[in-house]
């Protein structure tokens, strides 16, 4: 079966940056395709992937030596795997401004956090999610809007790696096997994969915590640390609510999406296409997949996310 390649319209923006960056940092979902874009951009940078065992155990025990096996610099995917080769990245650019450094990774939150510590100043940090409309149309001009929300946008999908009735349970399986079990010690599994199926019936509403966590019988807090890893692993977004008062926008309640329709269509056991076309979540759906097309835009610019929806 012929791969595709599918061009991103983050390249342009990261190519812009690389002549001014030391170092390039990329997050977004597992599977978005930031690896694909990476070692197509930088074709001459030697890759290394830090999920690696072996690889990760060099990085660690000697830092130095694993990052001077290449004067030029290198790839490193799924960097937040051993967050201390940040600080001695920091000290090789310092050092020598021509090294080039390209970081990737799939932990929002904790990636960002130990990146803004080591690396401020130096390195330009881009998000990619899945792909936008226009990447696809780019591809397929005959797709129809109720098999792309229910297809989903990740590329696996579209480069012919995949389908979605084997894509989207394994997905899942990763997701809870890999990152909810790293960032949290939640004794029932079962618990929060309802709380992710909630999660999907509520697209497109206000986000009330205490409504959920009375749904689901665990507490409020519970509902408020489970939904950070949500944000954290790239599952859901919240749209807060418009308000001048910057403050009031930061306290009020939010909106909450899916980062891809194609899951959240997994999650509501929606099957087919055509199923989809009778559900009463298919308005829910289409506005989820609008609001990503609208931060997909922002992102794939190099700007923040930055919207609201107004009441």
């Amino acid at each position: 079966m012929e791969i595709k390649y599918i061009h991103r319209e983050l390249s342009a923006v990261i190519k812009e940056a690389y002549r001014y960056f030391s170092v390039i940092t990329v997050t977004g979902p597992r599977q978005s395709g930031k690896t694909t874009l990476l070692r197509n951009l930088f074709p001459d940078l030697p890759y290394y992937s830090l999920e690696n065992l072996d690889v990760r155990s060099f990085a660690e025990n000697d830092p130095i030596a694993f990052l001077n096996q290449h004067a030029g610099g290198m790839i490193l995917d799924e960097v937040h795997n051993a967050p201390n080769l940040l600080s001695y990245i920091q000290g090789m650019v310092d050092e020598d401004a021509e090294r080039r450094f390209i970081l990737s990774g799939s932990s929002q939150f904790a990636m960002l956090k130990k990146v803004a510590q080591s690396l401020a100043g130096r390195t330009a940090v881009f998000e990619l999610l899945p792909l936008s409309y226009s990447e696809i149309h780019a591809l397929a001009t005959d797709v129809s809007l109720d098999n792309l929300l229910f297809d989903g946008f990740y590329p696996a999908i579209y480069s012919g790696r995949n389908v979605p009735k084997f894509f989207y349970p394994a997905y899942m399986k990763t997701y809870l096997d890999k990152d909810v079990r790293d960032l949290l010690q939640i004794k029932d599994m079962m618990q929060f994969h309802t709380f992710i199926r909630l999660c999907a019936g509520r697209i497109g509403s206000l986000f009330k915590v205490s409504e959920l966590a009375n749904e689901i019988g665990v507490s409020s807090n519970t509902v408020t640390s489970w939904l950070s890893v949500l944000q954290a692993s790239y599952i859901v977004a919240l749209l807060p609510p418009y308000f001048e008062n910057t403050r009031k926008r930061l306290t009020k309640t939010p909106k909450l999406y899916f980062i891809d329709t194609g899951l959240a269509c997994y999650l509501l056991g929606i099957e087919t296409a055509e199923q989809l076309l009778r559900d009463k979540m298919r308005g829910a759906l289409f506005e989820n997949f609008v609001v990503m097309e609208a931060l997909k835009r922002r992102y794939n610019q190099g700007k923040e996310g930055n919207l609201y929806f107004y009441r």
